[in-house]
């Protein structure tokens, strides 16, 4: 039987329960917006995002990408977003509340994983969840299969590795 995630803090002396989970609160293309840029050409919600410059519309979805932790019953998550099509993006709005099973797309991973060494652009699967659920995320094999993230994604980290990760962005320097 698998256990639940908890460590005691090497930083802040205090234990942490619960499999860590960090997200980010925008693709990485909006956040590189000036101000007057996001309210001119991006729109953007806690799921959805587009950005629209020079003609061209690029089109994002805020999905799960999930690490395994050996022994661990939940996964460390990331709250990542994914750079899809408009035809994706549009199949995603309209039945994301009720998705046919086994239903996916492709995509780009559209942030850089902090503790990991920048790789991308990481080309993924996208798989819809049920009930409204966010998209799992699959890291696509093929180009990358030394890249730590896509190691990691497959074959999982370490309850120390989970710990590290979690330490060091819960407490920067």
């Amino acid at each position: 039987m698998a256990a639940i995630f908890a460590y005691r803090c090497e930083c802040c002396n205090e234990v942490h329960e619960g499999s860590p989970s960090f997200g980010f609160a925008a693709p990485a293309y909006y956040q590189w917006l000036t101000d007057e840029q996001k309210a001119s050409c991006g729109w953007i919600t806690d799921d959805l995002c587009t950005v629209t410059l020079e003609g061209r519309t690029d089109f994002f979805i805020r999905s799960v990408l999930e690490i395994p932790i050996h022994g661990i019953s939940e996964p460390f998550i990331w709250g990542v977003w994914v750079s899809v099509s408009e035809k994706s993006y549009g199949r995603y709005v309209e039945t994301r509340t009720a998705p046919a099973d086994g239903d996916g797309f492709f995509g780009w991973l559209a942030n850089d994983i902090p503790c990991y060494p920048p790789g991308g652009p990481f080309a993924v699967n996208v798989y819809l969840q049920p009930e409204g659920l966010r998209p799992i995320v699959e890291l696509q094999q093929g180009g990358s299969e030394d890249h730590p993230l896509l190691t990691d994604q497959v074959r999982g980290i370490a309850p120390a590795k989970a710990q590290e990760i979690a330490e060091l962005l819960l407490h920067p320097t």
